[in-house]
């Protein structure tokens, strides 16, 4: 278990401010030991709390050429046919997972091939499960167009809270199957439009692992 790059200045802002409110407790109120126990308390919590969301833990990859990986951890809230307009402009089968804060955050390539696409969008910050998030929100979209000439896309949104997504493809770059590709901080969803006729291979309401569970196979 390592803690995520993307963290370090979080970290920092709050190991300063725990600090601050530490002395505080000890330089103004010295003489009630509640207000020593809130400061603790509150700098712990804090703390864990940042750690936890910026862990960044180990596992055994999964890599398989016919199968989709999901590329986040997270609960998948959506499977259905709709319109993929920024790219594709056709039918496809759209899947959706959604982060908590709780969940690790950094994402995964669902496959293996080359990106062919990717494009980030400002936005606004609607709650991750609102539908109109996959469009207004804060945004990006990539698409990796498989060895079998098969293509995704895959769009990071962000959430009501999260106020940064981060990835780090271009246009051209090889993408590798289950490593990573980006990170969204603070509860957000990823949204995957697979080509009609793919076999899903999970349900709805279903929790997944990024990197490791297989979510589609083509």
């Amino acid at each position: 278990m390592t803690i995520h790059k993307e963290g370090t200045a979080t970290i920092l802002i709050t190991l300063v401010f725990s600090a601050i409110v530490i002395f505080i407790a000890h330089y103004f109120f010295s003489a009630y030991i509640i207000a020593k126990i809130f400061a603790y308390t509150l700098s712990g919590f804090l703390l864990i709390t940042v750690l936890q969301f910026f862990r960044n833990p180990s596992r055994n990859w999964v890599t398989d050429k016919s199968k989709v990986i999901a590329p986040a951890d997270g609960q998948v809230v959506v499977i259905e046919e709709t319109v993929e307009n920024e790219f594709f402009k056709d039918k496809r089968i759209q899947l959706s997972i959604f982060m908590s804060p709780v969940n690790v955050h950094a994402n995964r390539f669902p496959i293996s091939g080359k990106v062919v696409f990717a494009k980030y969008h400002k936005g606004k910050y609607l709650v991750a499960w609102d539908p109109k998030s996959s469009t207004d929100n804060e945004r990006t979209s990539i698409v990796v167009q498989h060895e079998n000439g098969k293509s995704i896309l895959f769009r990071q949104i962000a959430g009501a809270l999260a106020r940064r997504i981060c990835y780090y493809c271009k246009e051209g770059d090889e993408a590798k199957q289950s490593t990573e590709f980006g990170f969204i901080k603070f509860g957000s969803r990823v949204d995957l439009f697979l080509p009609l006729g793919t076999k899903i291979l999970v349900n709805k309401e279903q929790m997944v692992k990024g990197g490791i569970t297989a979510i589609a196979e083509f």
